[in-house]
């Protein structure tokens, strides 16, 4: 069961709307705790790919590596990260419809280590504080320039 969902409805098609997300250099746009995210691998983007995200918690800069670990060009992809033992999967879903395109996030949280598991419910709240509006973003980024 995922640890958070939501849903948006873009007025773009989805090829449009795959591509500005699944690239990631824009993550910094729809995820504003993100400050630097590069690829680390050569090639086209699709399973396997990995990027290095740094993002600013609390004051400080923290990295983690993320990597798609399914991927299907204009219909899905999951990205993991991991950070000090903190697992983080997006699983993003993107659906041709008349309007444009619905995406769906669901969020996967994992913990390790007994302060993590003991603390896993506050670690989630952190986590759609900071990335759960990223598909409201993600739109109000991509239409924009229609206003």
């Amino acid at each position: 069961m995922a640890d958070f969902r939501s849903s948006v409805i873009i007025y773009k098609p989805v090829k449009e709307v795959f591509k500005y997300l699944a690239g990631m250099e824009n993550a910094h746009e729809i995820m504003p705790n993100v400050v630097e995210m590069e690829k680390e691998t050569a090639g086209e983007i699709g399973k396997g790919t990995k990027f290095r995200e740094t993002r600013m918690v609390r004051g400080k800069k923290i990295n983690a590596e993320i990597e798609y670990v399914q991927y299907k060009q204009d219909q899905s992809f999951t990205s993991r990260s991991n950070s000090n033992g903190l697992i983080v999967e997006y699983q993003y879903v993107f659906h041709e419809i008349e309007e444009g395109t619905q995406v769906e996030l669901a969020a996967y949280i994992k913990t390790s280590g007994l302060v993590m598991k003991l603390t896993k419910g506050l670690i989630v709240k952190m986590i759609k504080r900071e990335d759960g509006n990223q598909l409201q973003y993600l739109k109000e980024m991509l239409e924009e320039d229609e206003n």
